[in-house]
């Protein structure tokens, strides 16, 4: 897979990402700052580090699931590894502005 390749398909994982709501905020989790990074080989391997809005996050397990589903369906993707790190702490200055009027009704 070319470099090009490899950035439509980033693009591509991102639009995924994209449709994944927090169940407590309501934000989508790449507007809100919870992707900390996508990496893609060239073979279509996707490693994901993500976090939550806090360490003990109930929906911990149903994000990174769901991170999983939505992406290992995206076309050229191959495996999906998708990691939980606390490292930076997630803070709200994360969130995108576009994101704001979502979290300032909740």
């Amino acid at each position: 897979m070319s470099d090009d390749a490899v950035n439509a398909l980033v693009a591509r994982i991102y639009d995924a990402l994209s449709a994944i709501l927090d169940p407590e905020i309501g934000g989508n989790i790449v507007d809100l700052g919870l992707i900390y990074e996508v990496t893609v080989d060239t073979d279509g391997v996707v490693a994901i580090a993500m976090t939550t809005t806090s360490r003990g996050c109930p929906a911990a397990g149903f994000l990174r699931d769901a991170v999983e589903a939505s992406v290992i369906v995206v076309d050229g993707v191959s495996r999906v590894a998708v990691e939980l790190v606390y490292e930076p702490r997630w803070t709200p200055d994360r969130i995108r502005a576009s994101a704001l009027k979502v979290v300032s009704r909740h």
